[in-house]
């Protein structure tokens, strides 16, 4: 009997090749649809039906961005939630670890409003470890090695909108050590 768990062959799901089939690749942008929500409104007719969307969109070196979109159609929604997401593109701060890793520089805590995401640097090979909202805007920004939990909301737009947070609010050595008028050796120790 021959192995059928192999890369090729079986259709099990895992975690093999997330990015690759997760992503669509566009213009140099990941995009990733986190959520697409169906929304009923009952009128005097019968029921009319729109659809929400909320994407991720980064360029994998660093810039990232999520935007929202309604519509009556799911494609439409998705439209709008990218273009959303194009305009609200920003470059985070990230860490080289080796040739192909990437992390974070220190440990944060985003926040907004209950919704509450730890996020932890990770040493070369660790992986993405982070629910899907969260994994979403990591792999857009291009992070390879990443710890996070969630804490509190478990609402897809709040963990997207407090993952970004953190990452905006995350820290360069560099950038201290030029804005204290000290060298980056004095900095650290």
């Amino acid at each position: 009997m021959e192995n059928t768990n192999e890369k090729s062959g079986n259709n099990r799901g895992g975690h093999f090749n997330r990015n690759k089939k997760d992503y669509k690749k566009d213009n140099q942008f990941y995009e990733k649809a986190v959520k697409v929500n169906r929304v009923n409104k009952t009128v005097k007719g019968g029921r009319r039906m729109s659809f929400s969307a909320l994407v991720v969109v980064g360029d994998g070196k660093g810039r990232v961005g999520y935007g929202f979109g309604k519509a009556n159609d799911v494609s439409e929604a998705v439209k709008k939630a990218s273009e959303k997401a194009r305009k609200s593109l920003k470059k985070m701060v990230l860490k080289k670890i080796s040739a192909k890793n990437v992390s974070i520089p220190h440990e944060v805590i985003g926040r907004y409003k209950s919704a509450t995401v730890m996020l932890r640097p990770a040493s070369a090979g660790t992986g993405v470890i982070a629910g899907s909202s969260a994994r979403a805007v990591c792999e857009a920004c291009g992070i390879t090695d990443i710890l996070s939990k969630s804490l509190g909301s478990k609402n897809a737009m709040n963990i997207v909108k407090a993952t970004y947070n953190g990452l905006e609010s995350l820290f360069d050595a560099k950038e201290i050590a030029d804005n204290r008028g000290k060298d980056l050796k004095e900095v650290w120790g």
